[in-house]
């Protein structure tokens, strides 16, 4: 995924009771390729960093560390960041705040300064949403349950899994390409339009991002969902759009396949030239990007190689289906 900051290189009681993983999914899944804008919104709001009010950064000095996540001020549920200002504007000082930290909750009493405008300040630098793009990889056609990405949103600041409480995709159209090279990934650029809304986000989780499609699937062909015992190195392809909206197929080599691994299971280089002149390979933006085998899916591209651009990684669709059906 792009995101706008940088990221390199996620019985009956009387019997024996015995775990059983058993998943719903279809065999067979509408394949994607499309690139989907991507907002996600953070359970509270995080704190990314501090400033200064009056030569002191006050929120720091409280207690408050990057990563904090707030979910209530003087026992006010805090939901975003309006809501977060809404209730320090009508604070009086000091403001209790309760943050989630490791997952244990902590009080924190901040005591808020006023800028040279009157305007009480907090000291905190917060986020309560993520912006990107990325590429949907698969809607199964029963549950209309997608997934995309192939990993979790990072939140860059704190390196961790961003928390959300839901989230949406929607129209994004590809309307340039930086080049990757090595040493260095490329990205997708797009325009979108929020109000095309193509579904709801449920979850983050390190296999993906997973939710419900809400758009029409009338007209939308589906592929057999390969099993892990039937991918082989050798060529396959790779679905994704580098221009426009348009979805096409670029020809790439599997050269080893890791079933230990639990994202990183697909080595690939890119064989396709056109693919390679035009992006230098694997550019950020087309992770979720279905990859296909002897007309099965069997993956999605989830990482880029940032020494050799032309070469990355992809993890099996099995995993993404199983993370979906949870």
């Amino acid at each position: 995924m792009k995101i706008k900051s940088k990221l390199h290189l996620f019985f009956l009681s009387l019997l024996l009771i015995i775990p059983i993983n058993c998943f719903a999914y279809s065999n067979y899944v509408i394949p994607g390729g499309e690139t989907i804008g991507i907002e996600v919104n953070s359970k509270g709001v995080l704190v990314v960093g501090f400033y200064k009010v009056n030569d002191n950064y006050i929120g720091r000095d409280a207690g408050f560390e990057v990563g904090d996540i707030i979910i209530k001020i003087n026992d006010s549920l805090v939901t975003d960041i309006n809501s977060m200002v809404s209730i320090v504007s009508n604070s009086s000082s000091p403001a209790k705040f309760t943050v989630s930290r490791d997952n244990k909750l902590v009080d924190i009493n901040l005591s808020l300064d006023r800028d040279s405008n009157g305007v009480l300040k907090t000291g905190l630098y917060v986020k309560d949403k993520i912006n990107g793009i990325g590429t949907l990889t698969y809607i199964d056609p029963k549950s209309k349950v997608f997934g995309a990405l192939g990993h979790e949103i990072i939140e860059n600041t704190t390196i961790s899994k961003f928390e959300i409480k839901g989230g949406i995709i929607y129209n994004a159209n590809v309307s340039s390409i930086v080049k990757s090279r090595n040493g260095k990934a490329g990205e997708k650029n797009a325009t979108y339009d929020k109000t095309n809304i193509k579904g709801t986000i449920d979850s983050n989780e390190v296999p993906g991002i997973f939710g419900i499609y809400s758009d029409s699937l009338n007209g939308l062909s589906t592929i057999e969902v390969a099993k892990v015992d039937e991918i082989k190195t050798g060529e396959a392809i790779i679905r994704t759009v580098i221009s426009g909206s348009k979805v096409e197929d670029f020809t790439i080599n599997i050269l080893h396949i890791d079933t230990n691994s639990k994202t990183k299971n697909i080595l690939f280089e890119v064989t396709d030239k056109e693919l390679i002149n035009k992006t230098g390979g694997i550019v950020q933006g087309m992770s979720g990007s279905p990859i296909i085998q002897n007309n099965k899916i069997i993956g999605a591209v989830n990482y880029v190689i940032v020494n050799d651009t032309t070469k990355g990684y992809g993890i099996f669709i099995t995993t993404m289906l199983e993370e979906g059906d949870k």
